[in-house]
């Protein structure tokens, strides 16, 4: 979609330099501004999210605090030479 807004730039600033009148061309420049600036807001936005992290892969802190527990008590059990627990 961004991309569109590309093509409405260069449109817009086609249209100000084929011109003659002095209104239009003004208008004309404003509005590629406009398209361009937002061309490169969409561009940042699409690279930008596809680099973001999926948020239902992340851990929540219970189970966080929930395996460091057990990762606590596989280490304290392995320091005492007992073999480890599962627990499901």
């Amino acid at each position: 979609m961004h991309w569109l807004m590309l093509a409405l730039g260069v449109g817009a600033l086609a249209l100000a330099m084929k011109t003659t009148s002095m209104l239009l061309m003004v208008l004309s420049l404003v509005a590629a501004l406009v398209f361009i600036l937002m061309w490169i807001l969409g561009l940042y936005s699409a690279r930008a999210g596809a680099r973001s992290r999926d948020e239902s892969s992340m851990i929540d802190p219970v189970e966080l605090r929930r395996l460091r527990e057990q990762a606590e008590a596989r280490k304290l059990a392995a320091s005492q030479g007992e073999p480890p627990q599962s627990q499901p």
